[in-house]
């Protein structure tokens, strides 16, 4: 299985990590949401595994722009779910998920250092 990362190339933390992956010589899928949308069989596996509380930001821009009854909708995984693949840029990112199926939510050095 190959390592995929899925985000929007012109988010900060997205450069950052594959910034960081080349620079330690691994070979990576990137996925971008603004290209190729978010799939949702993917997205499903995601809320499984990581949980929609944790897959939404909640502090974005996106976020931010939303109206309050927009806001007030997310309210399970469903309804977050239809926001996520509705606004691909509410997904935190980077998501990765890992050679060996893991995965994860967000730029961490050390534990991807650990993963490798």
């Amino acid at each position: 299985m190959t390592l995929t990362i899925y985000g929007i190339a012109h988010c900060d933390t997205v450069k950052r990590a594959r910034a960081w992956l080349a620079e330690h010589g691994v070979e990576a899928t990137f996925h971008d949401f603004k290209k190729s949308g978010v799939p949702a069989e993917a997205l499903d596996a995601w809320i499984a595994t990581l949980g929609w509380e944790r897959l939404l930001n909640r502090q974005g821009t996106t976020w931010r722009k939303l109206d309050d009854a927009a806001k007030a909708a997310v309210t399970d995984a469903a309804s977050a779910r239809a926001l996520m693949l509705a606004q691909p840029s509410v997904i935190r990112r980077p998501v990765v998920r890992w050679r060996d199926g893991s995965l994860t939510v967000g730029f961490d050095a050390d534990d991807w250092l650990r993963r490798l």
